[in-house]
């Protein structure tokens, strides 16, 4: 895309007033899934709705309100017999924490899988982490004072 077109298109979406709102990930265990993003990653369940007609559940979980903070929406459809497959496109979520290493040691001893220990990132210095949650979704821990 041209540099005209690119300003045409960011002129269209006011994209200095728009802001990344959510990710949607499609979970098999809802219930499973809101313990590990509430109770194992400390975010808030900050609203839950169910879609009688279109036979599946919202739950939204972040650090914050969604009116100043990208949240997480877990989407469970009823009808899903069998754990997601994720496919090889999808990457990962990433969270900013003070101490990833502190973050891991205590994610560990709640059961949480932990993909890849503590450790600079490769040809860098950050120190990151990986963790999974219960569905497979790679979630990315990254060292932020």
């Amino acid at each position: 895309m041209g540099t005209e077109a690119t300003t045409r298109a960011a002129a269209a979406l006011n994209a200095k007033s728009s802001r990344l709102l959510h990710t949607m990930l499609r979970v098999f265990d809802l219930d499973r899934s809101v313990d590990f993003y509430v109770n194992k990653l400390g975010m808030t369940l900050i609203r839950k709705s169910e879609r009688a007609e279109g036979r599946y559940t919202l739950a939204f979980v972040g650090y914050g309100g969604e009116d100043r903070a990208t949240v997480i929406e877990l989407t469970y459809n009823w009808d899903q017999k069998e754990p997601y497959n994720l496919g090889s496109a999808y990457g990962h979520v990433a969270i900013a924490v003070p101490d990833v290493k502190r973050a891991c040691d205590g994610l560990a001893k709640a059961g949480v899988k932990i993909t890849r220990p503590p450790g600079p990132v490769k040809f860098g210095t950050a120190m990151i982490a990986f963790i999974e949650d219960p569905d497979g979704y790679k979630i990315e821990l990254i060292e932020r004072a």
